[in-house]
């Protein structure tokens, strides 16, 4: 019994994936907070794209109401969602606007350089199947950049009051840095890069949201537990196995035959006897 009540109690603070949800989302990012959050984690962007390289970069979910690429050296960018924006942000690389499921990709594998996913395990039934198609179309030794809501910041307490009413993101799937560093080692990824970024509340009032911007340096330097968002880069890890050949050769003894045993036997017994008759 409390196992089904507690199913119904997720199921009713949890974000259906879908198109009003989408559109919500987007919404949320274009005024305070998300404006702000939106503005921190393009900074963050800012300074991971231009340091990975390669031919195509795919943006898995579209939520911004800006381009998120822009800082990327990658020419080609494709950016995937189940429902893209009517009217895309314009960026600096060549952009293509592709309609396809999250959980089941429509891209041939070892196909892709670089994946960033803004915020797009929160709104998926399930994110470990997302995890598995990012970990099949990367090549190898391609990167992973992926942006969350921490769970355990300040701003559960909005959390806890606001999603009930199915409001996103509070009623997003947060999913802890920890746990999430989890799932990529089970696949076979390599931690290359891991912070957490934001630590004002999530207010709207825009002068004392800028008033509040010194919670920013306090809390990255004593508090960086807190933060309201995380971003963490991860490597596609092939292992290759190469044979190795021995330097060194065996020393190959020869194997004597019974005849030639017996022969040298009894010549050195006949040389004992000589040499007992001659005492």
């Amino acid at each position: 019994m409390l196992t089904g009540l507690k199913k119904r109690i997720i199921r009713w603070t949890r974000c259906e994936p879908s198109k009003v949800t989408r559109q919500r989302m987007r919404a949320w990012f274009t005024h305070l907070p998300g404006r702000w959050l939106q503005a921190e984690e393009r900074a963050q962007l800012r300074a991971i794209l231009p340091t990975l390289f390669g031919y195509h970069l795919l943006q898995l979910g579209d939520v911004y109401s800006k381009d998120c690429l822009t800082s990327s050296r990658i020419p080609h960018c494709v950016v995937l969602d189940e429902w893209p924006q009517e009217t895309p942000p314009a960026g600096e690389c060549e952009r293509s606007e592709v309609r396809g499921s999250l959980e089941w990709l429509p891209i041939a594998t070892d196909a892709i350089d670089t994946v960033v996913m803004p915020h797009t395990l929160e709104f998926t039934d399930d994110p470990h199947q997302v995890l598995r198609e990012i970990d099949r179309i990367l090549i190898p030794e391609g990167h992973a950049v992926i942006l969350g809501f921490n769970p355990w910041s300040l701003w559960i307490f909005w959390r806890m009051a606001l999603s009930w009413r199915g409001r996103p993101p509070w009623c997003g799937r947060f999913t802890s840095q920890a746990r999430l560093k989890d799932w990529l080692q089970l696949l076979g990824f390599d931690i290359i890069e891991a912070r957490r970024y934001f630590y004002r509340p999530p207010l709207s009032h825009k002068g004392l949201m800028r008033r509040l911007r010194f919670l920013d340096r306090i809390g990255q330097r004593w508090t960086p537990f807190f933060g309201a968002g995380y971003v963490v880069v991860a490597r596609k890890r092939v292992a290759t196995l190469t044979p190795i050949r021995p330097r060194w050769r065996p020393v190959r003894r020869p194997v004597a035959s019974p005849e030639l045993a017996g022969n040298s036997r009894s010549l050195a017994q006949g040389q004992h006897t000589r040499k007992t008759e001659s005492q």
